[in-house]
C-alpha cells in the first residue's frame, strides 16, 4: 500500500526543489492549477507549464510534454485525473525526474508505486501549496 513521505521529508523536498513543471496547468485564473501555481511562483519557484495548445501561462512558455522541456526540472506537479497518470509516470521515469507530486484528488496507487520503484520520490493526493504553507513557512 502506498504511503506518502513523512512531513519532514515533504518539507525537505519543497526546500530543495526550485523549478516545478506543472502538468495540466490551466491558463484560467479560476482553476485550482492556476491558483496553486501562481502562489508557488510567488514563493520563488519557477513554474514551467506543461499543457498542449497553450503558448504560455503565468508568464512562462508552455510545453506540450515534459520531454520537450529543454532543461531539467526539480519536480513534476500533476493536475490531471488519476486514470491519466500512467503516461506521465512513464515520461518521468524516462527523463530521470526525481520528484513527482500528484495534487489533491489525483490518485493512482499503481502508478505511484511504479514511480517510487524507479527511484522517484512521490507525494500523492496532497496540495503542494497547502503543504508549503504548513511545513515550510
Amino acid at each position: 500500500m502506498f504511503a506518502n513521505p513523512s512531513p519532514d521529508q515533504i518539507r525537505s523536498l519543497l526546500q530543495e526543489a526550485k523549478t516545478i513543471a506543472v502538468v495540466g496547468l490551466s491558463p484560467r485564473p479560476d482553476r485550482p492549477s492556476y491558483r496553486v501555481s501562481r502562489a508557488m511562483q510567488g514563493f520563488g519557484y519557477r513554474i514551467v507549464p506543461v499543457r498542449p495548445a497553450v503558448a504560455e501561462v503565468l508568464g512562462e512558455k508552455a510545453w506540450a510534454r515534459l520531454s520537450e522541456i529543454p532543461f531539467a526540472v526539480d519536480m513534476v506537479d500533476v493536475f490531471r485525473a488519476g486514470d491519466q497518470i500512467d503516461p506521465i509516470v512513464d515520461e518521468c521515469i524516462a527523463l530521470g525526474v526525481k520528484r513527482l507530486w500528484l495534487q489533491d484528488g489525483v490518485i493512482n496507487e499503481a502508478a505511484a508505486q511504479r514511480a517510487r520503484a524507479a527511484g522517484i520520490t512521490v507525494v500523492m493526493d496532497r496540495c503542494v501549496w497547502r503543504d508549503y504553507m504548513e511545513l515550510v513557512l
